[in-house]
């Protein structure tokens, strides 16, 4: 089993996304903590808004996994490390 099978069992869930599925593009974050998400529209969502959206096929590119009781969006592995959350750029919401 190669290191992606590895990842994508970690996830609880794999949605199927919608043809005009969004895509995060940048993580909002508060005390380095990820609070919400930055979409390709440029529009912006809490954290927990994302996950519902991406259970709704909303969100491409992502899985759901959990640490406790709470919910989040994993990247789910492609090959590419660009589209990883983790390696996105954090931003601001225009308030």
């Amino acid at each position: 089993m190669d290191g992606q099978e590895l990842v994508k069992q970690t996830l609880d869930q794999i949605p199927q996304a919608n043809n005009n599925a969004k895509r995060i593009v940048g993580l909002v974050k508060e005390g380095g903590r990820i609070t919400g998400y930055q979409l390709s529209d440029n529009s912006f969502v809490e954290k927990q808004q994302a996950v519902n959206m991406a259970k709704q096929g909303q969100i491409a590119g992502v899985g759901i996994a959990h640490r406790g009781d709470t919910e989040y969006l994993k990247s789910i592995p492609d090959g590419s490390e660009n589209n990883n959350l983790g390696n996105l750029p954090s931003v601001s919401p225009q308030n």
